[in-house]
């Protein structure tokens, strides 16, 4: 897997409550990536989105073995969210500054043929290949559940005033469920992991024409960064791209 990832504070926010983690793992013949969005406060969702990627990371590395199916990947990286709430819970109710903190959590796992993707919240995977793009992950939101009823459109979604209330998160709650999803990549396709900064700025198309069409993987995420920043930016923007070789 070669892989790249940035974070910016954006235009408006005084922090940066994302946080992202790479960590190669050749003895597993695995790569492990996470993308956090934290909230609670200034110094919470910091301490949130920090303290879950630190986590996720550690505990996903100390139990990889190279001779995992992906079903048993899949396990591994639910149990590495689970060990990050907790971490999450046992720091806010440790230091009432921190109480009520959370993030979002949106991870891939390489293995050899594809990646494994995890999620709660609504920080996103997409898959990109020759076809386009396509989004793994399903947000755990409000207005995600009202699209699903049909009561509003995908672009009404985008515009919708409570986008941001998401239903399940890491902190709050003492058992979130954590999505698992197994996506096959063959050599030259990727998986792009992001937080709502991005997804709010940019239309998948344009992730698609970054990433795909210009031939320069490497310099898609700066010039999406880009692209965010001159429609406002409002909240950080997080990104890992992740291309199978």
């Amino acid at each position: 897997m070669q892989v790249w990832g940035l974070t910016d504070i954006g235009l408006v926010r005084r922090d940066n409550q994302d946080s992202y983690r790479i960590l190669p793992c050749p003895e597993a013949g695995s790569l492990i990536a996470v993308v956090c969005d934290g909230m609670g406060g200034v110094q919470g969702g910091s301490v949130a989105s920090a303290t879950a990627a630190e986590v996720f990371v550690r505990e996903v590395q100390a139990n990889l073995r190279s001779d995992m199916s992906p079903e048993q990947i899949r396990q591994v990286a639910s149990y590495a969210a689970a060990v990050a709430n907790r971490a999450i819970r046992e720091r806010a109710e440790a230091e009432p500054a921190y109480r009520g903190m959370g993030t979002t959590l949106v991870s891939a796992v390489s293995y050899h043929g594809g990646a494994v993707i995890s999620n709660v919240g609504d920080s996103r995977a997409y898959f990109i290949g020759a076809a386009g793009i396509r989004r793994v992950s399903k947000d755990h939101s409000l207005v995600e559940r009202l699209v699903d009823l049909g009561d509003i459109t995908e672009e009404e979604a985008r515009r919708h005033p409570k986008r941001n209330y998401i239903t399940r998160a890491l902190g709050p709650e003492e058992h979130p469920l954590c999505d698992g999803f197994l996506v096959p990549m063959e050599a030259g396709e990727y998986i792009l992991l992001c937080t709502d900064g991005l997804v709010g700025t940019v239309t998948d198309q344009e992730m698609f024409h970054e990433v795909w069409e210009t031939g320069d993987p490497a310099g898609s995420l700066v010039r999406l960064l880009g692209l965010s920043k001159r429609r406002g930016a409002p909240d950080n923007v997080t990104a890992v791209l992740l291309r199978m070789e």
